[in-house]
């Protein structure tokens, strides 16, 4: 089943689609190259990648394999730690568009407030002055980082990709985005599959209330938030479930139910602001050539 999605609308007046698909963790070619063609096939247009998840090429073979013109395709990427300075940066810009085989990123985000990511920034808004990029923004950002880099930008973030999922639903940070006109924009939307998650009694009761699969319902959740969520599958079926979620709307008591059961604990980290966690990130490398 094709899906219409609809829009947020970025700080910079770029539109981007509602919900977009993921490409953390599919590492295998195949799978890969399926799981971003049966994305675009049953209507995602947001494809979310990144220099470090080391699939980039087979996620370009999928979009040149779609039929789907460029235009037609938001395709994001992101800027890792061990690239984070002015120059490294332009340089691994350029080897993510080759690998990706697109003359141009809609979305180009730094991963992680580590290194020098203040310089990484300068040289994206010299790649956004020079039409190479339509919008940038920020990835796993606090409210500090973002501070920190809106004190120095010329161009301000248009979103900042965080975990979120109604089990860690980062309200502090959602309202603090709000107040500062950046989306939010959720990476392991359904709890990276957690099974307390997609099992909750509250998710399988709404299903079959609005006869929707849980994950279904926590993404609608999301996009009623105003969050721009990207659930991640190499399973067709799923890949079109999770799309298949505008033709409903929660109610406002449903909404509640579902703020309602937020534990503020994230399921992918106990801390990953941690010193021993930022320093088994920025120890974390890739082969960029």
């Amino acid at each position: 089943m094709k899906s219409k999605i609809p829009a947020f609308t970025l700080n910079n007046g770029l539109v981007v689609p509602a919900q977009g698909f993921g490409c953390w963790r599919i590492k295998e070619e195949t799978s890969a190259v399926n799981s971003v063609k049966w994305a675009i096939a049953h209507g995602y247009r947001l494809i979310d990648d990144a220099a470090v998840y080391m699939n980039e090429s087979f996620v370009g073979r999928a979009i040149k394999e779609s039929g789907i013109k460029r235009e037609d395709l938001f395709v994001a990427s992101k800027v890792w730690v061990q690239d984070a300075s002015y120059e490294k940066c332009l340089h691994a810009f350029a080897k993510s568009l080759e690998r990706l085989g697109v003359d141009y990123l809609d979305l180009y985000l730094v991963h992680w407030p580590l290194g020098d990511f203040l310089g990484a920034w300068k040289a994206m808004e010299e790649l956004v002055d020079q039409g190479k990029i339509r919008a940038i923004g920020v990835s796993n950002f606090r409210a500090e980082d973002l501070d920190n880099l809106l004190a120095h930008c010329r161009i301000k973030p248009v979103l900042n990709q965080v975990e979120c999922h109604p089990l860690f639903q980062q309200k502090a940070m959602h309202h603090y985005l709000d107040d500062h006109g950046i989306l939010m924009e959720a990476w392991s939307p359904l709890g990276h599959g957690d099974a307390n998650l997609l099992t909750h009694p509250l998710f399988v009761s709404l299903g079959e209330v609005h006869h929707k699969t849980p994950a279904q319902i926590i993404l609608r959740w999301h996009y009623q938030e105003g969050i721009l969520a990207l659930p991640k599958s190499e399973h067709e079926e799923r890949i079109a479930q999770n799309i298949d979620i505008f033709d409903f709307a929660l109610s406002a008591e449903e909404m509640k139910e579902i703020r309602a059961i937020d534990t503020n604990h994230r399921l992918n980290h106990d801390d990953p602001y941690s010193e021993e966690s930022r320093k088994f990130i920025a120890g974390r490398v890739y082969d960029i050539e």
